[in-house]
């Protein structure tokens, strides 16, 4: 902890004079103010006690209190922390001094990340996604962590030009020792602010000039404080949104007030102790990629899963509608850029999925692909879903070795992940098509593999079969199939523009 230092200031006043005190104190999470009325006459040494190194943060968002013990603030008020802790930290607002606690993403403590062009810890793809979305424009821009050199940053700018379209440049922000900031050695700024300032003002050899900041979507607020297990009359179920082999999925509305995803578990389809045992595991796992799991409700049954809710629904509904029809083949690979960055932490982590396909994928209004449902595919107690030869087991999606031996591993996660590739490039077709579930089993067996659509770059069907590699051992990694996939169009260029 960062202690706070005393001042004394030794003055000679010509006369008595009474001084009232205010300390406040901070060690830990406790906080306490004196008040203290002293006498000070010569030689009488006034003691002024001053903290240093507040943690001061401003807010991004508005934010209106919602929950018992919020504080709630507008954006660009200032506050205090208190205590941080997760994702709710204990701050008081400096206007008003009241207490409470607050949104951590809805506040920057660096005043570089109260600008609104600065996007931290936003990756290459993401800045490309973010700019490239509606409401932006030519001009566009955002300065974000470097991915490759920490410490330093990168400049990202909407562009477009005749044959690419609309495009995303990319440009170093390069460090001087004594501090200072440059793009190109012919001009250095003291300050990103000032650099912003000056590329606003003319390109100088940038793509374009500096127009406005990145739209920033408000964050997701983050999930009510310790509220796990929460009261089935918490819930009001409004609209059913589909139905699966285990259950139905509602939107419904989370104390009046949030809205969110439910999915309703058939009685007798899992015990509620292996529910919970996975569920609690699956609850660490939280990614931008990975639908959040937000509470559960399993005193009684029928078990609840209560999630973040996700407007546009599967993506295997979304690219069967209207809508996901009209999306350009650059914007499916994307979607499977997305899947795999996702499926790439599930790695990461040591777990597994062992249902990956398009109706366990989410989209949301900003057209981002989430992985659901993952990990519960194993304490389904159904012997239709757990059987090979079961009606509800996934034989299209699943690894040879997952069908014979019951072998899953992420090795078969990956192999469903070529499946998926086809779902997604073929607008929601099912796999192998008039094939019957036997028969996909005897042509795996004579090492059959799906043929490539005519709308299938040769480069993405030569990703599907690296999935289907029949030794699990020689399938690539989730991590691998990210990077290809996210590169897929940019492979042979320069990730950043040469400084101008």
């Amino acid at each position: 902890m960062r202690k706070s230092h005393s001042q004394s200031t030794y003055g000679e006043p010509s006369s008595h004079t009474m001084k009232y005190i205010n300390v406040s104190l901070h060690v830990g999470r406790f906080h306490m103010t004196i008040h203290k009325w002293t006498y000070q006459s010569v030689f009488f040494p006034c003691f002024v006690l001053f903290s240093v190194g507040e943690s001061i943060a401003m807010a991004l968002y508005d934010y209106e209190a919602i929950h018992e013990g919020d504080l709630g603030f507008k954006k660009g008020d200032k506050l205090k922390i208190l205590e941080e802790s997760g994702e709710w930290w204990r701050a008081m607002l400096i206007s008003t001094g009241k207490e409470g606690y607050i949104p951590s993403n809805y506040v920057a403590k660096d005043t570089l990340e109260a600008e609104e062009w600065f996007f931290k810890g936003v990756s290459r793809k993401d800045a490309e996604r973010q700019l490239l979305a509606p409401g932006n424009k030519v001009g566009s821009f955002m300065i974000r962590d470097s991915e490759t050199t920490k410490g330093s940053y990168s400049l990202s700018v909407r562009d477009s030009d005749a044959q690419s379209g609309d495009t995303v440049k990319h440009y170093k922000i390069r460090t001087l020792d004594n501090g200072g900031f440059y793009i190109s050695p012919r001009i250095t700024f003291s300050t990103l602010q000032e650099l912003v300032s000056h590329y606003k003002k003319q390109g100088d050899g940038l793509c374009q000039s500096l127009t406005n900041p990145c739209l920033s979507p408000k964050p997701e607020k983050p999930w009510e404080k310790d509220a796990w297990e929460i009261p089935r009359s918490s819930l009001k179920l409004e609209k059913r949104l589909g139905a699966g082999q285990f259950g139905e999925v509602w939107m419904a509305t989370y104390n009046k007030h949030t809205k969110v995803a439910v999915k309703t578990m058939k009685p007798g389809s899992m015990s509620v102790e292996a529910f919970m045992m996975e569920a609690n595991l699956m609850k660490t796992l939280q990614h931008d990629k990975l639908v959040r799991l937000n509470a559960v409700v399993t005193k009684e049954e029928p078990i609840y899963i209560i999630t973040e809710f996700m407007e546009k629904g599967s993506l295997l509904d979304f690219i069967k509608s209207d809508e996901g029809n009209r999306v350009q083949l650059p914007k499916l690979i994307d979607f499977s850029a997305q899947i795999a960055e996702g499926m790439a932490y599930i790695e990461q982590r040591n777990y597994i999925h062992r249902d990956l396909r398009a109706a366990n994928i989410l989209v949301n209004k900003a057209l981002v692909c989430k992985i659901a449902d993952f990990g519960l595919a194993r304490i389904i107690e159904d012997n239709e879903y757990t059987a090979r030869e079961g009606a509800k087991f996934p034989i299209k999606w699943t690894a040879p070795e997952a069908i014979n031996y019951g072998s899953f591993t992420i090795k078969s996660d990956v192999w469903s992940f070529g499946i998926l590739l086809t779902e997604i490039i073929s607008y929601g077709r099912t796999p192998y098509p008039g094939m019957t579930n036997p028969e996909v089993i005897r042509s795996l067996e004579k090492g059959y593999r799906m043929q490539r659509l005519d709308s299938c770059p040769t480069e993405l069907y030569e990703i599907m079969l690296e999935c289907w590699k029949n030794k699990p051992e020689d399938r690539p990694t989730f991590d691998y199939l990210q990077s290809v996939l996210e590169d897929f169009y940019t492979a042979t260029e320069s990730q950043y523009q040469q400084q101008p």
